[in-house]
């Protein structure tokens, strides 16, 4: 029988060994829900629900959740709604002790409603300005566009790079995407490899829009081989917004990316569309 668990904490570190000092492969955020596959006094190796990666969790961070796999799987009969955090930091308020909870872009709020949202039998209030949902008091109602995709990656300009991040405080190229997208209900898998395997196939450049994912190889890389191993956001034909060194802006063409120098940084392989 699956065990279920859900982190507890603004943002958790996923190892990929059973250490403090071994590799971040990514991070939990708040009210994510992760099954369990092992266990050892102080850690617990788990599997997301939200994108299936694995790895190594300090058992501090978790929490019994009390679901079913038919809830974690989306087949519940009666579903109330769930909001997303759509802003780089939001501030919930716990009702009843008056504690205050940072939440970082991208998170997911069960339970929502007018404002409010629960988790492990604890109520929180929060801006409605601050949230995406399928509810008029959320930051979009209708049918989100791609322009709404840029403007919220763009909140998140200058936001440092850090191997495995999903937050505003760090995070990689695919950590950017991934929670980009979240806030409009779009569930990209972690890393850039994997985003490239859904959305629909677009021909080239001039036929792209914005919002669309354009994924790359290195520029220096070998021409029989295409190893994928960055994604960045679409503005337009000529401009994206990616997380290299930082969430920044850059020049694009049908090769990839330039400075402003003109060197090729990245070179474009593909571009998919999400919404």
């Amino acid at each position: 029988m699956s065990v279920f668990v859900i982190n507890h904490c603004t943002v958790t570190p996923v190892r990929q060994e059973p250490s403090e000092g071994s590799e971040q492969l990514t991070q939990l955020l708040f009210s994510e829900v992760c099954e369990v596959l092992d266990r050892l006094p102080r850690w617990t190796k788990i599997r997301s629900t939200v994108d299936g990666q694995e790895g190594w969790v300090d058992f501090k961070m978790l929490s019994p959740a009390h679901v079913s796999l038919q809830e974690v799987r989306g087949e519940r009969l009666e579903v109330r709604g769930e909001g997303v955090v759509a802003t780089p930091l939001a501030i919930a308020t716990d009702m009843e002790t008056g504690e205050e909870l940072m939440l970082t872009l991208g998170t997911r709020l069960p339970n929502y409603a007018h404002g409010t949202f629960e988790v492990l039998g604890r109520q929180y209030i929060i801006d409605p300005d601050c949230v995406s949902s399928m509810e008029a008091t959320g930051l979009f109602g209708g049918k989100a566009k791609g322009e709404d995709v840029c403007a919220v990656a763009q909140t998140l300009l200058n936001a440092p790079y850090l191997w495995g991040g999903k937050n505003a405080m760090g995070m990689d190229c695919s950590g950017f995407t991934q929670v980009v997208y979240s806030v409009f209900g779009v569930n990209l898998l972690r890393n850039a490899r994997e985003q490239m395997t859904q959305g629909t196939f677009i021909a080239s450049l001039e036929d792209a829009q914005p919002g669309d994912l354009a994924f790359f190889d290195h520029a220096d890389r070998d021409p029989k081989a295409t190893n994928i191993s960055h994604v960045g956001l679409l503005l337009d034909n000529k401009k994206i917004i990616h997380c290299s060194g930082c969430v920044h802006v850059d020049d694009i063409d049908e090769m990839g990316i330039h400075l402003p120098d003109g060197e090729l940084t990245h070179h474009l392989v593909q571009i998919k569309r999400y919404l």
